[in-house]
């Protein structure tokens, strides 16, 4: 059975048979009217059906699957009812971080997350007291289960979040392991941005009459400029990508490259001619990989280079360009790329790189969305384009939401006297042990003397610049 693009005169969650405390709390964050995929996957989801959903980061997805775990709980029994499985603990975080969203009109709910990377102690202590929705990695998921730490004899609903890239980071054995700790009969709920082989196969070997849902990204053609270049080598491809961003002049973009060491070269190369860029890739431990992300969504560096995997999750506001430094291995991934930019309406700009050996992608690319016609890179003749540099400096702060941090207690010490106004300041992060804040670069030094000389929930904590 096949689930298409058709939708019905009525958009809003309140038409749904969804429990009203959450419907409640969708209004009160400005959640109205369903996006596409939660229009064709919630009801399917509220009546128990597994699914095979094929769609978009940005999409609304989270909540689609969210919102259906959520009404399918029993808050009484506090047993593991629940898993969503995500290829990255920065994705897990976002989803945990939505579903106590969309969870805080509901008394006793206990989300968990349970992701590598981190410290194994704080975990196994979370999971002695209990929880209801599980989220997390495979490998941690796994090592819990192992040992014995995790109990999923009571799950009713599993989710597969970015499929496609569990696999591709070779999670395969994982997830039939940890299929086998849950009971045969249960809602399986599988997202994918693409649909390889290994998807399909995973699909026929533990899910009971899927119903595919399918959302054609429509966006793409209609908000996002695409141009094409002509490049020779990689030496090639390097300079026009520099000339391309000194052209382009964005505060925000992403170059993808297929690879870890194309990522980490492109990234370096950027660094010295003077762009604020940071690299995003499997090879970062997990603090590079979170200070990568927090300067990024700051907009405390103004590139991101990154490969498709790490780039999964992203949480993005805003997006001027994103640059194929190669072309993406398929379709289904050249769109997803692009269709970070050009969101919510706005206009956006896709710039990809065409060498001699990509003849195949491309046309397979030209099949999906027609002939392109190729470019010459324009000419680095550009003496008067300077590099566009971060308006925002980054500012680490070793205290966070173990020490009770909050954003107000920091823009409360920023804005003390009247040297650094509230516009001076933008977006507050708080984490496990530090917070991040961004603050205009020509108050950076001030602010951090602000912040080491003076005391937030009567303490004093260490801050360092970072960009």
């Amino acid at each position: 059975m096949t689930v298409g693009n058709t939708l019905k005169s009525n958009t809003e969650f309140c038409a749904l048979k969804l429990n009203p405390l959450l419907v409640r709390t969708l209004s009160e964050l400005g959640f109205n009217k369903m996006t596409p995929i939660q229009k064709e996957a919630l009801p399917l989801i509220l009546d128990g059906k597994d699914i095979l959903a094929q769609a978009k980061t940005g999409s609304g997805k989270t909540a689609a699957f969210g919102l259906g775990i959520l009404d399918h709980l029993d808050v009484k029994r506090f047993r593991v009812q629940s898993l969503i499985l995500c290829p990255t603990r920065e994705l897990a975080d976002q989803v945990a971080k939505e579903l106590r969203r969309f969870a805080r009109g509901i008394h006793n709910i206990k989300i968990l997350t349970l992701c590598g990377g981190v410290a194994i102690g704080p975990q196994i202590g979370s999971l002695e007291h209990g929880a209801h929705i599980i989220v997390g990695t495979p490998g941690r998921i796994l090592d819990h289960l192992n040992k014995g730490r995790l109990n999923l004899d009571n799950v009713k609903q599993f989710v597969l979040d970015e499929a496609d890239r569990m696999l591709e980071m070779g999670f395969t054995d994982a997830l039939d392991d940890i299929n086998r700790f849950m009971p045969s009969v249960k809602q399986t709920l599988l997202f994918s941005a693409t649909f390889p082989e290994s998807v399909a196969q995973i699909a026929r070997d533990s899910m009971n009459n899927p119903v595919s849902v399918k959302i054609e990204d429509q966006q793409n053609s209609l908000s996002i400029e695409q141009t094409f270049y002509s490049v020779t080598d990689s030496e090639t491809r390097q300079t026009a990508v520099k000339t391309l961003l000194l052209q382009e002049q964005p505060e925000s973009a992403v170059v993808f490259c297929n690879t870890k060491r194309e990522t980490q070269e492109m990234a370096d190369y950027l660094e010295v001619v003077g762009f604020n860029v940071k690299a995003l890739h499997g090879d970062l431990d997990q603090r590079q990989r979170d200070q990568a992300l927090a300067l990024f969504s700051l907009k405390c560096i103004t590139i991101l280079v990154a490969t498709d995997v790490a780039a999964r999750g992203l949480d993005i506001d805003s997006l001027d360009l994103v640059v194929n430094y190669q072309l993406a291995h398929d379709p289904d991934t050249h769109i997803h790329r692009i269709g970070r930019t050009g969101r919510a309406g706005e206009k956006g700009a896709a710039l990809s790189l065409v060498g001699p050996k990509d003849e195949t992608k491309l046309a397979l690319l030209e099949e999906r969305i027609g002939i392109q016609t190729l470019c010459p890179i324009p000419k680095d003749n550009l003496p008067n384009h300077s590099v566009c540099q971060a308006s925002m400096s980054c500012i680490r702060i070793e205290a966070g939401k173990k020490q009770k941090l909050r954003p107000g207690d920091i823009l409360g010490a920023l804005t003390a006297g009247k040297d650094i106004s509230g516009k001076n300041v933008g977006k507050i992060q708080i984490h496990d042990i530090w917070a991040y804040v961004a603050v205009e670069r020509a108050l950076a030094k001030l602010a951090l003397e602000k912040i080491n000389n003076g005391k937030m929930k009567g303490k004093s904590f260490h801050a360092r610049i970072m960009s």
